[in-house]
């Protein structure tokens, strides 16, 4: 039976179902991040965040024909944590050659996933100047002035394809007019009932999501190159929109 298998591809477009599946794989997110670390990671770790967004990433990206779900999910919190650990000066040498190439526990029915993975992925090279660590502790900081943490964004970031987009419109419409990102940094505000009168998005979404929605338009709108990687679904939104217009 590939159950974990349907119930990735069943949280896709429902939030609710993804949540209750990170909630199932709480364990195995932290092993593959502790693995891929060479130490114990816990969930207050920088770690266990890029896992869990690697993770999020892979049951978006993920299709049955893919093969074992398990497999993909783990492959993309590895390249996700290695792209992190290439950032920083003391990894460099020991991830200068991808680990797949020496790893006994990958299966040879795994490298189509790996494949899928490389291939799905936008890959960061060493030529990056900036920190990734210092971009996530800088990210912190800012989030700390609104009070509320980066840990926060696992549980109100939107899951379903729908609330996505709805989301994407709410952070584009902010980025459009600069004085609200102003007046929200000043304030730390949010514009709830401007952004639903003019961009069509429920009270209920908004209010769920504010703590995401905050975030994004920091990240969209600051000094966080790596951190914008997450968040490209955006700047596609804002791609399909201009086009129909």
């Amino acid at each position: 039976m590939r159950e974990f298998d349907q119930l990735a591809s069943l949280a896709k477009d429902d939030e609710e179902k993804l949540e209750q599946l990170i909630h199932k794989c709480e364990f195995f997110i932290m092993k593959t991040a502790s693995k891929v670390s060479k130490r114990y990671i816990s969930k207050e770790d920088d770690e266990f965040q890029i896992a869990l967004l690697g993770f999020s990433e892979a049951v978006q990206e993920y299709e049955m024909d893919k093969g074992s779900f398990f497999s993909y999910a783990e492959l993309v919190m590895r390249r996700r944590l290695i792209d992190y650990f290439r950032s920083q000066t003391k990894y460099t040498a020991e991830f200068s050659v991808s680990p797949y190439v020496f790893s006994s526990d990958v299966e040879e029915t795994d490298m189509q996933v790996y494949k899928a993975v490389n291939e799905s992925l936008v890959y960061e090279e060493d030529n990056t100047s900036h920190d990734i660590k210092d971009e996530i502790a800088s990210l912190k900081e800012v989030l700390k002035k609104y009070g509320f943490s980066f840990m926060d964004l696992a549980d109100c970031s939107p899951k379903a394809e729908k609330t996505k987009k709805q989301c994407a419109l709410a952070c584009i419409f902010m980025l459009d007019n600069p004085m609200l990102v102003e007046n929200l940094r000043t304030t730390k505000q949010f514009p709830l009932k401007i952004i639903q009168n003019n961009c069509n998005v429920s009270r209920k979404t908004l209010e769920r999501h504010r703590k995401y929605l905050i975030a994004a338009v920091e990240i969209l709108s600051g000094n966080f190159p790596y951190m914008k990687e997450y968040l490209r679904y955006i700047e596609e939104v804002r791609r399909n929109e201009s086009g129909r217009s």
